[in-house]
């Protein structure tokens, strides 16, 4: 389908632009269509009857082919003869198109295995010419369909929507000079690796998170290499510490109760329990009373916020201001702990096996004040809590930067699709002409 014609006027273009079907470009771009630069070929079609037959291969399924990226940690498997390998075989720089689902999904075929082949919905797009950068064509169809709204309505209408080969042929695409293909693949392929540095780096550190909480309540705070010399015990909640005690949570915590109409408070910050993070400590969002109706629950600074709604969720943090709740999450006053502990205590498995264990319910499973209150519970002195809950904080801390640092860059990356598909920033000339030889990925 071809887009809409943009409404800019040639009297209002940049020096140096002009006016194409896909709006203002630059003079050295051209715009020609897919099928003239790749070569489209969809994948085999299943077959029950030869799910595995006698020559079982794997193969890439729609859900395998995300943005930018291949997933192959589940892969099916299929019957393929040895013409059919010949046919369905790909090669480094094929890109994948979703044929249907989310219709246009691209991503890239870099050699990661080899023996993979694919199904009949995914298109494989294989360039004709040696003037064509793959990646950047795979970075094209992201923001084509993701941030400017080309190829809308471009699926047959069928009961299940797909985009066909022919359809697929016509749309037009931008064509510029292949180093700035290049260049502008290399910059988006950088952002997009260190975002996913950045991913692997927050999730390394969720699991040493979960890690250190095993090791700081069952050992208290002492270095991994030292756990052996601490004196234990053996309690009726496993080994622990001689010099710890075991309580049940009702003793170190209550129950504040108390409610109000947010008209009475419409100022009030306002947690529900969309603004409760599983697993964390802190609030990080809130809204305000006046957002909402019927009675909510008071809470004070220094307060434990608990989600008795699904606990199976991991809901719980500590209040670092007063405000109002709603009536699905418990308000707990710390006493005789302190409160940063308490709230690490409430994502131990401690607690969350036995919130779990005492939930009613079925549509709307839930736990109590009464149940919660029977867990029993490690206790440890009050420096050692305050230095447990620190030890656990520097490690929240840095999950905070990195997926601070993640956000920037998916924000970066996103404002650098659009700007440089669309030719509205363009990348510095020298740098552009590091690119005539070689390819993106240098």
């Amino acid at each position: 389908m071809t887009p809409t014609p943009p409404t800019t006027t040639t009297t209002h273009l940049p020096d140096g632009y002009r006016l194409t079907e896909l709006g203002p470009l630059p003079e050295e771009w051209r715009v020609v269509r897919l099928g003239e630069v790749f070569d489209i070929q969809q994948g085999k079609a299943l077959s029950r009857k030869r799910d595995k037959g006698i020559r079982p291969r794997p193969f890439l399924r729609t859900a395998n082919v995300l943005w930018g990226h291949i997933d192959l940690r589940t892969l099916d498997y299929m019957d393929f003869t040895p013409e059919e390998e010949k046919k369905y075989a790909l090669q480094q720089g094929d890109l994948l198109v979703c044929e249907g689902g989310e219709i246009g999904r691209t991503a890239i075929w870099e050699g990661q295995i080899s023996g993979v082949y694919y199904q009949n919905h995914l298109h494989r797009l294989r360039r004709k010419a040696e003037n064509i950068e793959p990646l950047f064509y795979m970075y094209w169809f992201q923001a084509a369909l993701t941030l400017l709204g080309l190829y809308r309505g471009t699926g047959n209408k069928t009961t299940i929507p797909n985009l066909s080969r022919t359809r697929l042929a016509a749309f037009p695409i931008p064509l510029p000079p292949l180093p700035e293909q290049r260049a502008i693949a290399y910059v988006l392929r950088t952002v997009q690796r260190a975002k996913e540095a950045t991913e692997q780096v927050i999730a390394a550190a969720r699991e040493l998170k979960k890690s250190l909480m095993r090791h700081l309540f069952t050992y208290g705070p002492v270095p991994v290499d030292r756990a052996d010399a601490v004196e234990m015990q053996e309690t009726e909640i496993g080994p622990l510490p001689t010099h710890w005690r075991v309580v049940r949570l009702g003793e170190v915590m209550s129950l504040r109760r108390g409610t109000v109409l947010p008209s009475e408070v419409p100022h009030s910050r306002y947690v529900g329990l969309e603004h409760l993070d599983s697993g964390e400590v802190l609030i990080q969002r809130f809204g305000y009373a006046a957002e909402t109706s019927s009675a909510k629950a008071i809470f004070q600074q220094g307060d434990i916020l608990y989600g008795k709604l699904r606990p199976y969720l991991d809901k719980a943090a500590l209040a670092e201001w007063s405000g109002v709740c709603s009536t699905d999450i418990l308000v707990l006053i710390p006493k005789k702990i302190a409160p940063l502990f308490a709230a690490y205590l409430m994502h131990s498995s401690y607690v969350l096996q036995h919130a779990i264990a005492t939930t009613t319910g079925v549509n709307h499973p839930r736990t109590s004040w009464k149940a919660l209150a029977q867990a029993l519970i490690p206790l440890p002195p009050l420096a050692e809590q305050r230095e447990i809950a620190r030890m656990l904080q520097v490690v929240d801390e840095k999950i905070r930067a990195e997926e601070a640092r993640k956000a920037a860059l998916e924000a970066l990356f996103k404002t650098l699709l659009h700007d440089l598909m669309t030719a509205k920033r363009r990348l510095p000339a020298e740098f552009v002409a590091r690119f005539k030889e070689g390819s993106s990925n240098e």
